[in-house]
C-alpha cells in the first residue's frame, strides 16, 4: 500500500489523507464517433420523412454504431450541427441488437434502456449544438454494436439536418412512435446515420486515437453493413485493451477549403480537440486538395504549400492538447479524374509526401507504399482498387489497417 501523508488545512479543518499514488479512477472516453456533416438534398430521409417544411414528422429512427471500447455505463450525443431550427428529440434509447448484426432493424428483448436528459425523456438540441444524454447502465465490450433508436413527434423545421451520409450501415425510419419495439416490421432502410454523432463510456486507462481524413478513411469502397473500413480493421488487428479508433473522417473534406462539409482546420476543435479521451491523432487527408486544384505547375505549387502550412498548423494545435500526432502519406490516384496526364498532381502528391516523411509530425505511416502498385507507383496496386482507381476495396482497407506500427501507441493509456 503506497505510503500515506497527514496534511492539516487549517486549524478548524478536519485531518484528511491524501495519497500521492491514487488508483485510477473510470472516465468518460469515446467509444464511437462520426463526424457530423449537412446532409445533401440526396442524402435526406425519403418520403413520407422528408416534407415540404418539416423532416422526420412523428417518426422513429433506428440505426446501429461499432463500439470501439466496453463498459458499463453509456451516454450518447445527439448532434445539431448543421440544423438551422431546433431538434426537439421526444424520446431515446439504446439497445442491443438482435444476433449483434450491424445495420440489424431489431433489437434483443429486453436490452433497451431509455435515455434521459438532465432526468427528462426528451430534449431540444438548438441549431448548431449538441446534447449529451444522462448516463445509463448497458455493458457493452469492444468491437461490440449498439443500437440507437429515436422518436421525434414534431420533427425538424426547414430541410437542414445534420447526418453522417457516409455510414456504411444500414438504419430504420418508421411512422409513430416505435421506440422500444423489439421488430420494426414495414420500416424503411437507409444507408446513413442521422442525428448522431457519438458514443462515451466510462473506461479505466482507456485512450483513443481520432482519425481525420475523407472518404478514404471514412470507407468508401467497404462493404455495406461489413465495419471493414481500415480505422475498424485496425481496431480489430491490434486487439489492444483499453484503445478506441475514433473515425472522424467525412467524404468529399479537404484540408483547406470547405467541400462538403467545414475544411479539416475549420473542424479539428469539434472533431478532435473535445473528444473525449483522445490520445492520438491520425492526419490522413489532401488528396481532395490535390485533385480540386487546377493541374497547373503554379496552382499545385500553392496547394502543396498551403497544404504543408496545414499540417504543421494542426500538428501545433494538437500538441498544445497534448496530443500525439501522426501523418498519413497520400495513396495514389493514377487513371482515377484526378488524374493529369502531364503528372502536374502527381509531382505534387510526391512532394507532399516528402515533407511527411521528413518529419511534419511526431511520426508518419506510409500508406502510400502500402497499396501502392510497385511496377506503376502513380496508381493502386489493381487488387487494393474499388474500381474508379482513387478508393480502397476491403483489401485496400485492410492493406491500409496492416501498415500502421503498433509502436506508435506503447504509451501507456491513462
Amino acid at each position: 500500500m503506497p505510503l500515506r501523508r497527514r496534511t492539516l488545512l487549517g486549524a478548524a479543518s478536519p485531518l484528511l489523507l491524501f495519497d500521492p499514488h491514487p488508483p485510477p479512477r473510470p472516465r468518460w472516453t469515446h467509444t464511437w464517433t462520426a463526424a457530423p456533416q449537412l446532409t445533401e438534398p440526396y442524402d435526406l430521409p425519403p418520403e413520407p420523412f422528408t416534407g415540404d417544411r418539416a423532416m422526420l414528422v412523428n417518426t422513429t429512427l433506428r440505426q446501429t454504431v461499432r463500439l470501439s471500447l466496453g463498459g458499463r455505463r453509456l451516454r450518447v450525443r445527439f448532434s445539431n450541427a448543421f440544423g438551422t431550427t431546433d431538434l426537439p428529440i421526444t424520446a431515446a434509447a439504446v439497445a442491443l441488437p438482435r444476433d449483434g448484426r450491424a445495420g440489424a432493424p431489431g433489437i434483443q428483448p429486453g436490452s433497451s434502456r431509455r435515455l434521459t436528459f438532465g432526468g427528462r425523456d426528451g430534449v431540444t438540441v438548438p441549431p448548431g449544438a449538441q446534447m449529451i444524454s444522462d448516463p445509463v447502465d448497458l455493458p457493452v465490450v469492444a468491437a461490440q454494436n449498439l443500437t440507437v433508436t429515436v422518436h421525434l413527434r414534431d420533427g425538424q423545421d426547414g430541410s437542414a439536418l445534420t447526418s453522417h451520409p457516409g455510414s456504411r450501415t444500414t438504419s430504420w425510419l418508421i411512422e409513430g412512435d416505435r421506440l422500444a419495439d423489439p421488430e420494426l416490421p414495414g420500416a424503411v432502410p437507409v444507408n446513413h446515420w442521422y442525428l448522431l454523432s457519438a458514443v462515451e463510456v466510462t473506461a479505466t486507462g482507456a485512450a483513443g486515437l481520432v482519425v481525420l481524413g475523407d472518404a478514404l478513411s471514412d470507407g468508401r469502397g467497404s462493404t455495406l453493413n461489413g465495419n471493414d473500413r481500415w480505422p475498424d480493421q485496425l481496431l480489430i488487428r491490434l486487439r489492444r485493451p483499453g484503445l478506441a479508433v475514433l473515425n472522424q473522417a467525412a467524404r468529399g473534406n479537404r484540408v483547406l477549403c470547405d467541400g462538403l462539409g467545414p475544411n479539416a482546420l475549420a473542424r479539428l476543435d469539434r472533431d478532435v480537440l473535445t473528444v473525449s479521451g483522445a490520445r492520438w491523432l491520425l492526419v490522413f487527408e489532401g488528396v481532395n486538395d490535390l485533385g480540386m486544384t487546377a493541374a497547373t505547375e503554379l496552382a499545385q505549387r500553392r496547394v502543396v504549400a498551403g497544404l504543408i502550412g496545414a499540417y504543421q498548423q494542426i500538428a501545433l494545435r494538437a500538441q498544445a492538447c497534448g496530443l500525439r500526432i501522426f501523418g498519413a502519406t497520400l495513396t495514389p490516384f493514377g487513371g482515377n479524374i484526378y488524374d493529369d496526364k502531364a503528372g502536374v498532381r502527381e509531382s505534387a502528391r510526391q512532394q507532399v509526401n516528402a515533407a511527411i516523411r521528413a518529419g511534419l509530425f511526431d511520426g508518419w505511416v506510409d500508406f502510400d507504399a502500402a497499396v501502392r502498385d510497385p511496377v506503376a507507383p502513380w496508381r493502386l496496386l489493381p487488387v487494393f482498387d474499388a474500381g474508379d482507381h482513387l478508393h480502397l476495396n476491403p483489401r485496400g482497407h485492410a492493406a491500409l489497417a496492416a501498415a500502421v506500427p503498433s509502436r506508435l501507441f506503447e504509451a501507456a493509456a491513462g
